[in-house]
């Protein structure tokens, strides 16, 4: 047995036996020790969300993958949570078919950059088919194609002092959403930067011009229309510091599934 998975399993066992002992506290600070306390950690909820997110992170840690489906399995209806942003600006970027719209890279790596739709369209590309549950209790099975946030990662050479890759959409202030993935999410292979969806460009209700794809967590982690990508070692002074504007309206940071 490797030293990983003997540390894992280590680590999974005094979660637990922790946890069953009513040592919550202990549990905690064992978490905290190997880096697997979430941002959103504070709270009523703190410990659960932190034995929840460390427990997965661990039983995870060697990149398992999502389901990938037939292409007879897509759906037939992908229902859509959540409008295009209303400005006149992403209109006008929608109308000229988004030759306007950059992607900007910055933060803990080595080359900032900003890139557009047809730079993103030649990088090194996947698709895949996968189900993506919405946290109010729909779902659907649809193609994804794009290209690994991996690969963008290496190419800007990210920081080994990187702990998460923040997304900002292109948003109206009153909407202000964004997000983050820990570096595990983020070098996963299935995790995608996706411009296309069932064969076609990616429907504006769907997040064109470019979306993030997360298939082993909740669709509220999958954030559509991005426009701007940061690397960080902390989350703590972006929004109210929990992660994503996700805890701040009742949601978990963590969506695993």
């Amino acid at each position: 047995m490797s030293n990983l998975v003997s540390r894992r399993k280590l680590l999974t066992t005094g979660l637990t036996a922790a946890a069953g002992a009513s040592g919550l506290a202990i549990a905690a600070r064992l978490a905290e020790r190997y880096g697997l306390v979430p941002p959103d950690h504070g709270g009523i909820y703190g410990i659960g969300q932190t034995l929840t997110y460390a427990t997965q992170r661990l039983l995870t840690s060697h990149h398992s993958l999502a389901r990938e489906f037939d292409r007879s399995q897509i759906s037939k209806v992908a229902p859509v949570n959540g409008e295009p942003p209303p400005t006149e600006l992403y209109r006008s970027l929608l109308a000229g078919g988004f030759a306007d719209w950059r992607l900007t890279v910055d933060g803990l790596v080595e080359r900032p950059a900003s890139f557009s739709l047809a730079e993103l369209k030649q990088f090194p590309s996947r698709s895949q088919i996968t189900h993506q549950a919405c946290e109010e209790g729909w779902s659907f099975i649809a193609e994804s194609t794009g290209f690994p946030l991996a690969y963008l990662l290496n190419l800007v050479g990210t920081s080994p002092r990187a702990r998460y890759v923040v997304f900002f959409p292109l948003l109206s202030p009153r909407r202000y959403k964004w997000g983050s993935l820990d570096m595990l999410d983020a070098w996963h292979p299935q995790t995608l930067l996706a411009y296309g969806m069932n064969g076609e460009e990616l429907p504006s209700r769907h997040g064109a011009p470019l979306r993030l794809r997360v298939p082993r967590q909740l669709g509220f982690k999958s954030l559509k229309h991005l426009s701007r990508i940061t690397v960080v070692e902390s989350v703590k002074n972006i929004g109210k510091g929990l992660g994503s504007s996700s805890p701040e309206n009742g949601f978990s940071w963590y969506g695993g599934i």
